[in-house]
C-alpha cells in the first residue's frame, strides 16, 4: 500500500484545500448555550433529520434577504 493509503491526504492536497478554503469560502461558527439555546439545539437536531442543518440556515438567510428586499 502507498504512503497515502484510504483515509491519508497528501500535504501537497492539504495545502491546496486550505488556499481554496482561504480564496474562496467564509466560516461562520455559532455557539450555542445548553441550557439558555435548548430550544434552538434541539430544533436543529431535529431539522437535521430531513436535511442538512447549513442547507437549513442558508435557505432561512435568503429567505429573510428577499423579504426585507421586496420591503
Amino acid at each position: 500500500m502507498s504512503k497515502w493509503g484510504w483515509g491519508e491526504t497528501s500535504e501537497a492536497k492539504l495545502r491546496a484545500n486550505k488556499k481554496y478554503d482561504s480564496e474562496h469560502t467564509r466560516q461562520y461558527h455559532l455557539k450555542l448555550n445548553l441550557h439558555t439555546d435548548m430550544d434552538i439545539i434541539e430544533w436543529l437536531n431535529w431539522k437535521s433529520g430531513e436535511r442538512s442543518i447549513q442547507g437549513y440556515i442558508k435557505r432561512l438567510v435568503r429567505e429573510d434577504m428577499a423579504k426585507r428586499k421586496a420591503k
